[in-house]
């Protein structure tokens, strides 16, 4: 299965202070087609205005990256934790038996750019957890960057799940090779550039969807950068 969900197909959520696109259903948009993906749930890309935030809120039974693409982001938590994300570092929080935390953009004339991304655990009740780490010069310096594994592997951040997703840039003229197989299913979400195949087109924004699949082979007809999941 090949499947491609455009950016404009999303959810869409504008409260002012924050804008916001969803590839499942989330909140107060509802899609029974758009559940999730595998053990994917949320992906949200998110633009928070300066000086705004999400005030303290809690969380449970989840896996969560973000992603930070523009700006900086504040993080604290229940935990202890009080940390600031910016562009190439990768943050992950397992809310387990529950979290609170809160994030916000303290630069006021500046927007924040984000991908905040939640996965199903592999069971409930984990302890919760936070790690952080800088992948700023791997992303630049090769093709293909694990940011986050199920056991750590290549210096990536370790998760509760049989799940891995990498970083992915390339720039026009090369290909890219979406590693899949069977009983196995791949999720790439494209943040910037344009890719092709001989029979579809992506573009920012856009998802690519693949379910027992040979490996897929991406003309970058202009500069990119993606996420892509390797998914149970």
């Amino acid at each position: 299965m090949i499947k491609i969900r455009h950016s404009l197909e999303r959810g869409f959520a504008d409260h002012g202070w924050l804008k916001s696109f969803h590839s499942f259903s989330f909140a107060d948009y509802y899609d029974a087609a758009h559940m999730g993906f595998s053990v994917l749930r949320v992906i949200n890309e998110d633009v928070i205005q300066g000086g705004t935030g999400f005030g303290t809120h809690p969380h449970r039974d989840m896996e969560i990256v973000t992603y930070v693409l523009k700006g900086a982001l504040e993080h604290k938590d229940s935990m202890g934790h009080s940390e600031v994300l910016r562009p190439g570092e990768v943050q992950y929080m397992c809310a387990g038996t529950g979290v609170r935390h809160s994030e916000f953009n303290h630069f006021k004339d500046q927007d924040c750019h984000l991908l905040q991304i939640w996965l199903l655990p592999d069971r409930g009740g984990h302890r919760p957890e936070y790690q952080q780490k800088d992948f700023a010069k791997q992303i630049q310096g090769s093709k293909k960057t694990l940011v986050v594994s199920p056991d750590g592997r290549e210096g990536s951040l370790s998760i509760h799940q049989d799940a891995l997703l990498y970083v992915l840039r390339a720039s026009a003229g090369e290909t890219l090779e979406l590693p899949n197989g069977a009983r196995r299913s791949g999720y790439a979400q494209v943040i910037e550039g344009e890719l092709s195949t001989p029979s579809l087109k992506l573009a920012a924004g856009d998802a690519l969807m693949l379910a027992n699949e040979s490996p897929v082979g991406l003309k970058i007809e202009k500069d990119a950068h993606l996420l892509y999941f390797d998914l149970p």
